[in-house]
């Protein structure tokens, strides 16, 4: 990969993942209610999501899904009923205290995995950026040496900073009236994100 085609690549991957979404949301929601450290166990099961995405992407199992409305129907309303159910959970909870020690590490990564694991966005953003940045005369896992490092040291400083901002805003703010409201506002952030996902049409491999 080329130094012009590195640069292009790294601001495609700056703007998917700085991009408001139902992981970022959780990564403010994890900072307020845990804390900057515990809540960062979220922003690993990110990461692993995104290793596992760029592998799959390379293999070309992200391009197949894709191509099935079926499997991408499938995914699409499994992700969208699950951040209604958050968006819905977390709306009802919002004036319950907050008690971080009741939420185990295990609790933590898995529920952050499964937010970013089934997202059908993130299907459509790893499809776009392999069919429009990895040279097809070129190994795929040459590309990836570039690719990989690339995209998960950007993931990590956004979702990091998504977390650092959350645990600002609960230091600030934990037990008032604002903190509730703005729980809510997370809530409501999660509700919407999974109405416009099962409303999402799959995407279109030759468009992208």
């Amino acid at each position: 990969m080329s130094f012009e085609g590195w640069s292009i690549f790294a601001l495609f991957w700056v703007v998917f993942v700085t991009t408001p979404g139902p992981n970022a949301v959780n990564c403010i929601s994890n900072g307020m209610n845990l804390g900057f450290v515990r809540a960062m166990i979220g922003v690993l099961a990110i990461l692993t999501q995104a290793t596992t995405f760029l592998i799959l992407s390379a293999l070309g199992i992200t391009a197949l899904i894709a191509a099935s409305p079926t499997a991408f129907a499938i995914a699409k309303l499994t992700g969208a009923g699950f951040l209604i159910y958050l968006g819905i959970r977390g709306w009802l909870t919002a004036r319950r205290p907050v008690r971080a020690d009741k939420r185990p590490a295990r609790h933590v990564y898995l529920h952050a995995l499964a937010i970013a694991a089934i997202n059908p966005k993130s299907v459509a953003g790893y499809l776009a950026a392999f069919s429009q940045f990895v040279q097809p005369g070129v190994p795929i896992w040459d590309q990836m040496a570039v690719i990989m490092p690339t995209a998960l040291i950007i993931t990590t400083l956004s979702y990091t900073g998504f977390t650092a901002l959350g645990a600002i805003m609960g230091r600030a703010a934990l037990g008032a009236v604002f903190n509730v409201w703005v729980r809510r506002i997370m809530a409501t952030c999660f509700i919407i994100y999974g109405v416009l996902l099962g409303t999402s049409p799959a995407p279109q491999s030759e468009l992208l």
